[in-house]
């Protein structure tokens, strides 16, 4: 279902901003919806997601910012029963509120995740997750089938509602993060402002997934690859970074190609090739950008621009 045919009891839709992050396919010209409060930001080039919706939440003065990836499909009451639930005296301090996503055929997709770690990335290069799960954990939470409600650690940014006031209070989104993690790294930020994030079971949206990415996958490896180095020496310990760092480089490429050859997929295999020649080519501006620990200086670069 439409945005725009969703109910809309105990809140008002103050704006809907699509942010066109120079497209190529004009799936952006011509939108009109006279139901909707919409607003069109069209971008010369693609800033990337956290840098779009930063864009997209700009000067807005509501009580919530609910930002939805362009693969997700809300149902009838899936906002009106998420505002509701976060106006709840009891969930005050609950800042951030993800919900029940549903692939196209209907199923659950385990979205929840908890915040990122070294071990965690190390255990899936070497298939550990895999073969022994219950003693090596991955950072998704695959071993719980999200029929129940629950406090988590973090909830995809396919549907991600936020209280506006936290929003502003953290600086938005890091806009180093092209895409990938830059909400994983929103969540860690807001939880260490004494916020929590919730998972409501009750309340469904449809999302098809890598709906951002799916057409260039040596890039998505890439952009995925980059961003993990960004986060780990943001907020690992330099120790846990380096190593991490070094993982990535030297030992996560050799299951990866092995697995492209038993496979017998060279498409594949030129893939990580080029995932990896892209990443090594960016890795001096990765490693420059990782000393900007302060949000408030992104703040500054952001209001600049």
């Amino acid at each position: 279902m439409a945005l725009s045919d969703s109910r809309r009891d105990g809140y008002i839709l103050g704006r809907v901003v699509v942010v066109d992050n120079a497209s190529a396919d004009k799936s952006a010209n011509d939108l009109s919806y006279p139901v909707l409060p919409l607003v069109v930001i069209r971008n010369d080039v693609n800033r990337g997601f956290g840098a779009a919706c930063n864009q997209g939440a700009s000067g807005s003065g509501t009580d919530y910012l609910l930002f939805l990836n362009p693969d997700a499909r809300v149902v009838h009451d899936t906002v009106t029963k998420s505002v509701q639930w976060m106006e709840c005296p009891e969930n005050a301090r609950t800042g951030i509120l993800g919900v029940q996503l549903l692939d196209e055929n209907g199923h659950i997709v385990r979205s929840c995740a908890r915040f990122l770690a070294t071990r965690y990335f190390i255990y899936r290069m070497f298939g550990l997750t895999q073969l022994f799960p219950r003693v090596f954990p991955d950072y998704c939470y695959l071993d719980w089938d999200h029929r129940e409600s629950r406090a988590i650690e973090h909830v995809t940014g396919a549907y991600y509602l936020i209280r506006n006031s936290l929003f502003q209070d953290v600086h938005g989104f890091d806009e180093r993060f092209f895409v990938y993690y830059e909400d994983v790294d929103l969540s860690l930020r807001t939880r260490q402002a004494g916020w929590t994030s919730y998972y409501l079971a009750s309340v469904q949206c449809y999302h098809l997934g890598g709906g951002s990415s799916r057409q260039v996958k040596a890039r998505r490896l890439f952009y995925s690859l980059q961003s993990r180095i960004l986060y780990g020496f943001k907020h690992f310990s330099l120790v846990n970074a380096i190593g991490l760092l070094l993982a990535t480089l030297l030992i996560e490429p050799v299951p990866r190609l092995a697995r492209a050859i038993v496979q017998g997929s060279m498409t594949e295999i030129k893939e990580v090739a080029q995932a990896y020649f892209l990443l090594w080519h960016a890795l001096p501006r990765i490693l420059r950008s990782h000393h900007l620990r302060e949000t408030g200086a992104l703040r500054v670069d952001r209001e600049a621009a």
